[in-house]
């Protein structure tokens, strides 16, 4: 177990309960988008203590609306839903991942995820959307184009991102390898701490 990540997800809890968290307080104009980044290989750690934060949320808070998307099981349910899974499974056999990447470029472009998220999940009816499974979704949808499409959709609604990878406060590093040229402004929710230079 890696005892640093652990003591920044030991404050997330605290973090997200706050008044000025829940109700973006001091962000100026922005909107309250928050990124957890956290190295690739402790993927399963911080998986786990997604599912504990939402119960401890839930003891110290239990009329606040959590949610937690995995954007694997979202991405299954909109294939589902618009009958394509078992075409996809067909065609990733027969012409391999390049090809099935293509042909599902434009069904699932973020123009149509988005949308779909806030309907499937119903999420006008949480306070507080977590989303997670950002590697298992990559390349068919990209972090920063997927924030991008919800703030428009959501509005001032707290939401916050567990990024396998970096996020500098500017742009993203999927698995600390693929750099994003891409500017995207979210705000860091528990920064890692500097490392000991001695």
């Amino acid at each position: 177990m890696n005892q640093a990540l652990q003591n920044r997800l030991n404050q997330i809890t605290d973090k997200v309960l706050t008044q000025e968290f829940l109700t973006s307080q001091g962000l100026g104009n922005e909107l309250g988008f928050w990124i957890f980044d956290y190295a690739p290989e402790d993927e399963l750690q911080v998986r786990q203590n997604i599912t504990l934060i939402e119960q401890s949320i839930s003891k110290r808070n239990s009329s606040l609306r959590v949610i937690n998307v995995n954007l694997l099981h979202a991405i299954k349910a909109y294939l589902d839903q618009r009958g394509f899974t078992e075409k996809a499974f067909q065609m990733q056999i027969k012409k391999g991942d390049t090809d099935l990447s293509k042909a599902l470029t434009g069904p699932l472009h973020v123009d149509k995820i988005g949308p779909f998220l806030l309907d499937f999940y119903q999420l006008d009816n949480y306070e507080l959307i977590f989303l997670s499974g950002v590697g298992s979704v990559w390349p068919l949808l990209r972090a920063h184009n997927l924030l991008n499409k919800l703030h428009a959709l959501l509005g001032h609604k707290p939401l916050v991102l567990f990024y396998p990878g970096s996020y500098s406060g500017q742009d993203f590093s999927l698995f600390n390898k693929l750099t994003s040229n891409n500017y995207y402004r979210a705000f860091k929710l528990i920064p890692q701490e500097a490392k000991d230079n001695l």
